[in-house]
């Protein structure tokens, strides 16, 4: 693919005493299409050549000679130099990129050579896989299709949350009440009855609360009775979480989780006592961040057991040398957010290469919330994510017998529409703000929705389909192309660019947004243009523009993790 901001940088670069990289970072895309394809702002050259942008503006247009290959013309307009690219160009370039790559359009291999590891979802064992989990699991997911989809190697690891003291408080639980209950029904509600009744106990008498972190220094130590009691909620666990990961159709490549690090933790207290870096604090380990201005990170408690952090650490160290990771991305909400600069910034003094604790990054996402309020266990408001989804399925099926009732494989579309609602509806507004979990917007087929989304895909493909069309570019007319169907190729062509974007930024809100852009852009296009007309180059051209729309949608959604219906 012609990277057209690149030639138009070296172009300009040739004119001036700047480098092509110089002139590429200021370039920007105009949000008014009409102020040109791209834009350089002349007043961020100014103090380095001593003029005025309005000046410098007007030089560089006269320097370049347009139309050219890549540029149609170029206007200098109150310090802006506005371009416009060579539309014959752009499109042919589109056509062979897409007839070429097809499903794989917008692919690429910049990330060859590079290991990513992504954590996420991560849920604690014996407790509920709850809606607030959904984030984490489809954030994760997303961005370990977007770094796969740029040619990078990527791992991503489920690091459940499997180990710590609660586990010594569940194991005195089930050795005093385990007999009442069948946890081979709803395993993970009867683990959580125990834990509450545990919990309570201690609040009762202080000798249950040490029984509890005794049981956890046994697990520790790897006493039998404590390993195989774990052992036994892990598997349950397990097999309930498997169960939702596979309505969602979410993998990973490992599920290590703390548990996994547990012989590997007492190597990083050596290495930070080698370096002077554990200070005693009423019998715990700590590392004093004062100089950073955060609070000291606890690395052994009083009693010896680990801490939640050590066992980051234990991570760091394994992923540097087993994976040799280029990032590290940790999916974790925004309330982590000092764990994660305190466990940062301790990984300094593991005596690790700098490139692997310069690749540690924490992608904080904010909270879900009902229409409603925020959940919360006490007011009975937390929900399973497990009823979520079969609600959404439910909702959806009730919609599409509404529309369409005599459609075949109703269950099928159903759970296609009522989890990509729910995906996208969770990865269409920036990670960072809370997500209000509203179904009369996420199921709405004409709003900015995953639905939509898919509404205006089942729609370009049931036009191909009555045409049984194939793509061949050499039947494209480009001169039949109006505004409309040009704006949309232009938009078709920065799809690579848009993945690179999220990547940059771990963002997976960046497709959503384009996919919304697309499919408006679709939708103009298909009410004020005839697809099936009588002239054949009329009719080849807009068909190749309906397969490539509908194909770049559905190649989006594939990376967000939603599947599209052939129909609705």
């Amino acid at each position: 693919m012609i990277d057209f901001k690149d030639k138009i940088a070296e172009e300009i670069s040739k004119k001036l005493e700047l480098t092509k990289d110089d002139i590429k970072e200021y370039i920007e895309i105009p949000k008014d299409t009409k102020m040109g394809d791209y834009a350089l702002p002349c007043f961020k050259l100014a103090k380095e050549m001593k003029k005025s942008s309005v000046i410098i503006a007007n030089e560089i247009k006269e320097k370049i000679e347009t139309p050219n290959k890549y540029i149609s013309k170029i206007e200098a307009v109150n310090g802006f130099l506005n371009i416009f690219i060579n539309n014959e160009m752009l499109i042919e370039n589109v056509l062979d990129e897409m007839e070429s790559k097809k499903e794989n359009y917008g692919s690429s291999n910049i990330g060859n050579g590079k290991n990513i590891i992504v954590e996420y979802s991560s849920p604690n064992i014996a407790k509920p896989f709850h809606v607030g989990h959904l984030r984490t699991t489809v954030i994760g997911r997303a961005l370990y299709n977007m770094y796969k989809f740029l040619g990078y190697n990527t791992i991503g690891i489920n690091h459940l949350g499997d180990w710590g003291t609660q586990f010594g408080k569940l194991i005195e639980g089930y050795k005093r009440f385990g007999n009442e209950y069948n946890l081979e029904e709803n395993p993970i509600d009867k683990l959580t009855e125990i834990y509450v009744r545990i919990n309570e106990l201690c609040k009762e008498d202080e000798s249950v609360l040490d029984d509890c972190r005794n049981n956890f220094k046994k697990l520790e130590d790897g006493d039998e009775y404590c390993t195989q009691v774990w052992q036994k909620f892990k598997d349950l666990s397990l097999r309930e979480f498997q169960r939702i990961y596979d309505i969602l159709d979410v993998h990973f490549d490992s599920n290590n989780g703390e548990s996994f690090y547990s012989d590997k933790m007492q190597e990083v207290v050596d290495i930070l006592r080698k370096n002077n870096k554990l200070v005693e604090s009423q019998g715990a380990e700590i590392v004093d961040l004062e100089y950073k201005n955060m609070p000291p990170l606890m690395v052994t408690k009083s009693n010896g057991s680990t801490t939640y952090a050590t066992r980051d650490l234990a991570a760091i160290l394994y992923r540097a040398r087993t994976y040799d990771f280029d990032k590290c991305i940790y999916v974790v909400a925004y309330e982590q957010n000092l764990h994660f600069k305190q466990v940062f910034e301790v990984a300094k003094f593991l005596d690790l290469d700098e490139k692997y604790t310069n690749g540690l990054i924490h992608v904080p996402y904010g909270m879900v919330r009902l229409k409603t309020g925020k959940m919360s266990t006490r007011e009975g408001t937390l929900i399973k994510l497990e009823d979520i989804l079969k609600e959404a399925v439910t909702r959806a099926k009730a919609i599409i017998e509404e529309k369409n009732p005599n459609i075949e494989g109703k269950d099928d579309i159903a759970k296609k529409v009522g989890i990509g609602a729910v995906i996208f509806n969770d990865l269409s507004n920036n990670m960072i703000k809370d997500e209000v979990f509203d179904w009369d917007i996420m199921l709405n087929f004409q709003g900015e929705t995953g639905p939509y989304i898919q509404y205006m895909y089942v729609r370009t493909k049931s036009i191909l389909e009555k045409e049984n069309y194939t793509m061949n570019k050499e039947l494209v007319d480009i001169s039949e192309l109006e505004e409309h169907g040009i704006e949309l190729i232009k938009q078709i062509y920065s799809f690579n660019d848009i993945v690179k974007q999220a990547v940059d930024k771990n963002e997976p809100s960046i497709i959503s947004r384009y996919l919304i852009d697309v499919a408006k852009l679709y939708s103009s296009f298909y009410n004020d243009n005839k697809i099936i007309v009588e002239d054949e180059k009329i009719k080849n051209t807009r068909l190749c523009l309906t397969y490539m729309v509908g194909n770049v949608l559905k190649i989006g959604t594939g990376l967000l993790g939603m599947e599209m219906p052939d129909r609705m």
